[in-house]
């Protein structure tokens, strides 16, 4: 896991006046709206007995602790201890951890590690949320798999036929080759545009009204922004499907992947329903074969596993990931072991490994 980054920990709509527990990183954060609308987050512990701050309540634009009623507020300044005589000062060491949020793109963000505001890595833009044409829905599950795992299905171009062959893989069927493609260094990212030249019209589903010919050319655009987003973008002539995924690491083995689905076509609030229950499908799918691989984490070196030119974008992504842990980056896992990755060099190439 890495720190120095404004992590996506939740949507927008989801953070209200009540607090709400959100687990990442291994941490345990509550999150609140104050009076002007304004998200506070906080460690969701309290420094008196350790009770969740969670499970108090809001007075005042501050949190009260449900154990003795600490009183918090959004800086994390401890400002009230009831069963304390009035006037006896509160010791410092009373306070809390507080972090810095943003909301944008129909998310929370917050910052978790030590950098000054002037170096913080920015948010990823995700530019066609503000396009009116595009129309979201929003989804999520949890995976019992670590979040690299999930990140590297996301951006795996060669998977769909076999993973997704009840849903829309199966128009890769036919023709499952994925031809050599170009991995575009990016700010704080990676890209790369893949063209699946004879995607066969769906017998069923949802997508089977959109695909005129018999065989079309699907061209996608598969990008990763640190921390952990990924986008999918795909565009069959008649219409774009973008699908934006934040993997929310929640521990060493659960991730819960938080998406919003853009399309400009079928744009029908009331067709909602019938995107969300395919992207379900599709997401349950990844969900078996992630939560089966072995090991958990992504191996220490390249040389563990065999690699073929379709994995391109993966390997860059585990050279990025391994660059900012060389940097010192990483965080401690549950068993005080930093990410297994921060000790090995950047390997400058992967071809060679295709072998």
């Amino acid at each position: 896991m890495l720190k120095n980054f404004w992590y996506a920990c939740e949507f927008s709509s989801a953070v209200t006046n009540q607090p709400k527990r959100i687990v990442m990183l291994n941490q345990k954060f509550v999150l609140y709206r104050n009076s002007q609308g304004q998200v506070v987050a906080l460690k969701d512990q309290c420094s008196h007995r350790g009770a969740a701050l969670s499970m108090g309540w809001i007075e005042d634009n501050c949190i009260r602790c449900p154990y003795h009623g600490w009183k918090f507020q959004a800086d994390g300044k401890c400002l009230e201890i009831p069963s304390n005589e009035i006037g006896m000062p509160i010791p410092k060491r009373a306070n809390i951890n507080s972090y810095s949020v943003q909301e944008k793109y129909g998310f929370v963000w917050l910052f978790y590690g030590e950098l000054p505001a002037e170096k913080c890595p920015p948010i990823p833009p995700l530019p066609e949320y503000e396009d009116p044409k595009m129309h979201p829905i929003y989804v999520e599950y949890e995976m019992k798999s670590h979040y690299t795992r999930v990140i590297e299905n996301a951006l795996d171009p060669a998977h769909l036929y076999a993973v997704h062959a009840n849903s829309f893989g199966a128009g890769f069927a036919q023709d499952p080759r994925v031809e050599d493609y170009v991995v575009e260094n990016e700010d704080w990212g990676i890209s790369t545009k893949i063209i699946y030249k004879n995607y066969t019209k769906p017998k069923n589903g949802i997508f089977k009204s959109f695909f005129r010919p018999k065989k079309t050319q699907l061209n996608a655009t598969i990008c990763f922004y640190l921390p952990n987003i990924t986008k999918f973008e795909s565009d069959f002539g008649r219409g774009k499907i973008i699908n934006y995924a934040i993997h929310i690491p929640v521990d060493d083995h659960t991730t819960i992947s938080k998406r919003i689905q853009l399309r400009n076509f079928f744009t029908y609030s009331w067709a909602d329903n019938l995107f969300v229950k395919f992207h379900h499908k599709v997401g349950l799918e990844d969900k078996v074969v992630t939560e089966s691989q072995y090991p958990k984490l992504i191996p220490d070196t390249l040389s563990t596993e065999v690699h073929v030119p379709a994995d391109a974008l993966t390997l860059a992504y585990r050279q990025l990931r391994q660059k900012y842990l060389a940097m010192g980056w990483g965080l401690q896992s549950q068993n005080n072991k930093s990410d297994n990755y921060h000790q090995n060099q950047a390997r400058p190439i992967y071809t060679s490994l295709m072998n």
